[in-house]
């Protein structure tokens, strides 16, 4: 995490950019309903799948730590789905 980010900022950001990438989930299946997260890479914002998706929002999760992003972002975030 960038030194300049408060912790509940970059959690927010996680927060935001897991919504962005269910959304592009959900565009390309056509339903939330039809959306099972299979696996995430990030660890701050895992419990936001679980809150939206019950069940099918539980998934395998990998945190790893970085000295850096590109750009200073503070988070980046890789999704797995399935179509259910």
């Amino acid at each position: 995490m960038s030194a300049d980010v408060e912790l509940e900022t970059a959690r927010e950001f996680a927060r935001h950019a897991v919504l962005n990438a269910l959304a592009a989930a959900v565009q390309a299946v056509g339903d939330m309903d039809r959306v099972r997260i299979v696996q995430m890479l990030v660890f701050v914002a895992s419990e936001l799948l679980i809150e939206v998706l019950g069940e099918h929002g539980r998934h395998a999760r990998t945190a790893i730590g970085v000295a850096g992003l590109p750009l200073n972002t503070p988070v980046e975030i890789q999704m797995i789905c399935a179509a259910v």
